[in-house]
């Protein structure tokens, strides 16, 4: 028997407004009662059920995304037009949801197949890593890395992924004793140490402020079987570097492709919780339904981090209940204040977000973005939060600091340990993030459909009530595993990632 099922979506009793599941057409029915449409309401998008005043709070998830800028009619299309920002003021509430439900024994939970990389954790793939300390070793670097992965240099070594070149923008004109500074080398040395790379390359040019010696110096990195540096003017030049390090990576070479999978706990995964390029539906299906799987994966003593700040502003209160200890959310709202000031001093706002593809897709402003992202968070206690590529030490759901620009926020995952990705997306964001793989997961079946070439999971079920969100949490639950353990993602069969290695630059250059 077919389930009839509304064309609108209530998230919450006390809602002013619904998202429709498809298109509805002026003067049809919204399947709100005998409401009706009084104008076109995209797929995504949100219609009144109630009358709101002109100047009244707009209410979804039972939460207010904004205030009404005229008298909005039941049935009336609410977006850009008549829905506006109002200032995110909240009374927080410390660490009152904080019980651990449904934590397994230890002889119970999950495994997967990985790299068992010593005090260094666990990897999920096998590559090797050219780490630039500056732009100017940027194009050796990629060359080196084209030789292996393009000109057959990784021929018989077939239990190695590839070389991956990892090189930015920055590295010199920078004072040494900023922010700036101390940020992009807490990123390359958590590239360095990270349990998916067997060895790693870090190429110089020689006078960059950015040295690699204070670096390995202060993270207490020793030169060895697998970590080489070199610099192009020691070398005498690019031709002599690239030769140099083609004969450095070949000796590492044996030794990476001897390393085998054996059963590793989920205590030695850390995933990536991530979105972008989100629509209406990201906070009803895909977002929630990575929640749960974030849920599962604490559950088996695995590790979530949820980043981008300014897609948490509005919505911090939320997770300011589930901190573990009431310094823990003061250090989450020490964070959104530092956000207002480097806006402020920048000419910029933490409201200038949802994007133009956002927008196109149903979302109006950051708090009903943000409202939205967390979700992608679930329900266990926050049990920490670290600034931009700090190493996750603490086990369990936590948070970092990045920007809300998805290959800086991920860059700053990664730095920190995360060795899978879960990228949930309405519009259709495709980017790789070598060395960890990303799963991406569609928030709806159309977009699914129409570039299903890039998407490895489609939550749109969710939204046309064929699959709860549990079914699909569970989907991505057991997905993460099987890809942790080998399973190669649409990003990875093609061969995509190479460009989003994108350090948090901070600061002027001088």
């Amino acid at each position: 028997m077919d389930v009839i099922v509304s064309p609108i979506i209530i998230l919450n009793a006390a809602d002013d407004v619904g998202v429709v599941r498809r298109t509805v057409q002026p003067g049809n029915l919204v399947g709100h009662g005998d409401l009706v449409a009084r104008g076109l309401v995209g797929r995504g998008h949100k219609v009144a059920i109630k009358r709101i005043p002109s100047g009244g709070e707009v209410r979804k998830y039972g939460q207010v995304i904004g205030v009404a800028t005229q008298d909005i009619e039941p049935g009336d299309h609410v977006h850009l037009h008549n829905l506006a920002m109002l200032p995110s003021e909240h009374v927080h509430q410390f660490s009152v949801d904080i019980e651990e439900k449904g934590m397994l024994p230890e002889a119970e939970r999950r495994t997967f197949m990985g790299y068992d990389r010593g005090i260094g954790g666990a990897g999920t793939r096998n590559y090797i890593g050219i780490i630039s300390s500056v732009n100017c070793s940027a194009t050796v670097s990629r060359y080196i890395a084209d030789y292996f992965n393009r000109m057959g240099g990784l021929d018989g070594f077939d239990n190695i992924d590839g070389v991956v070149a990892l090189t930015h923008g920055t590295g010199c004109a920078l004072n040494n004793k900023s922010e700036g500074y101390r940020v992009l080398i807490r990123t390359i040395q958590g590239y360095a140490k990270h349990p998916n790379f067997g060895g790693i390359l870090m190429i110089g040019l020689g006078c960059e402020t950015n040295q690699i010696g204070p670096i390995l110096e202060h993270y207490k990195m020793e030169e060895g079987d697998r970590l080489r540096t070199m610099t192009i003017q020691q070398h005498g030049g690019t031709r002599k570097t690239i030769d140099a390090a083609i004969e450095i990576i070949k000796e590492m070479l044996p030794g990476v492709n001897a390393a085998v999978r054996t059963p590793q706990p989920l205590s030695k995964l850390k995933v990536a919780l991530e979105c972008g390029g989100s629509d209406g539906y990201s906070g009803i299906s895909a977002n929630p339904a990575l929640g749960y799987a974030s849920d599962l994966m604490v559950r088996n003593g695995g590790t979530t981090v949820l980043s981008e700040t300014p897609e948490i502003y509005g919505a911090e209160h939320l997770l300011t209940r589930r901190a573990i200890t009431p310094d823990v959310a003061h250090k989450l709202l020490e964070r959104i204040d530092w956000w207002r000031d480097y806006t402020a001093r920048n000419g910029d706002e933490l409201n200038n977000n949802p994007s133009h593809g956002n927008k196109l897709g149903g979302l109006t402003t950051i708090l009903e973005k943000s409202l939205g992202a967390v979700a992608k968070g679930g329900s266990m206690p926050l049990k920490a939060v670290y600034e931009f590529g700090e190493t996750v030490t603490e086990q369990g759901f936590v948070f970092m600091d990045t920007p809300g620009y998805d290959p800086v926020a991920v860059t700053g995952q990664v730095a920190g340990g995360c060795n899978v990705i879960c990228f949930t997306t309405g519009r259709g964001s495709v980017s790789g993030f070598k060395p960890s793989p990303c799963i991406k997961i569609a928030t709806n079946s159309e977009m699914y459909e129409h570039m299903k070439e890039d998407m490895d999971i489609n939550c749109g079920g969710i939204v046309t009530g064929e699959e709860t969100i549990e079914q699909s949490g569970q989907r991505i639950f057991e997905d993460i595993i099987a890809v942790a353990s080998g399973r190669k993602t649409l990003s990875e069969i093609y061969d995509y990632g190479d460009n989003e290695f994108v350090p948090w630059q901070i600061g002027a250059v001088t």
